[in-house]
């Protein structure tokens, strides 16, 4: 039986995942650009030591998503996002002169299993910015993939995810920015 009150990780077959989390009450601790930008090193740094192909991300200053193809064994997932959230918790709190304090909260992880939905993910989470108001387009906000995207897929697949709408999909991400974010 699952417990109600933390979710499940069943990382039963590699695959592609796509993984939300965010800060602890939804605090913006990692607003303005030194903290995005060592969030998202800290990010790609640790997905490329545990064997995770990055396809899509985006960050912000109280939340993340990524998609991620995991390796042979996806149970490194929460090795990995442990020592994600350790270090970039312990840098932040440094900064702040906040030892001790609680960072990150629960992860969601789910297993992509269709194309259709797949697709639809990459597109949501390198739009994450426009969804939140952010910019206007995706390719405008650094701490995302869009621009990476934008320059390393063919036109074709570009042309594919663009027609996508992805208002319907489910995926945690009811997670309100303190008025700081529209600065950065």
């Amino acid at each position: 039986m699952d417990w109600p009150h933390c979710p499940v990780h069943r990382l039963g077959q590699a695959g592609v995942y796509i993984v939300t989390c965010g800060t602890y009450g939804r605090v913006s601790i990692f607003r303005g650009a030194e903290r995005l930008a060592m969030l998202q090193d800290a990010l790609m740094r640790t997905a490329l030591n545990y064997g995770w192909g990055l396809q899509a991300w985006s960050l912000f200053s109280n939340h993340y998503h990524f998609v991620g193809e995991s390796p042979a064994d996806p149970r490194a997932l929460p090795r990995m996002i442990g020592h994600f959230h350790a270090e970039t918790a312990r840098i932040v709190n440094e900064m702040d002169g906040a030892p001790g304090r609680k960072v990150w909260f629960n992860y969601w992880d789910t297993l992509i299993t269709f194309q259709r939905s797949y697709l639809v993910r990459l597109s949501y989470v390198h739009n994450n910015p426009v969804k939140h108001g952010l910019v206007a387009v995706a390719t405008q906000y650094p701490w995302c993939s869009a621009a990476w995207f934008e320059r390393n897929a063919s036109p074709s697949f570009q042309k594919t995810l663009a027609a996508l709408k992805t208002d319907y999909v489910n995926v945690r991400d009811d997670l309100s920015f303190d008025q700081v974010d529209a600065t950065w």
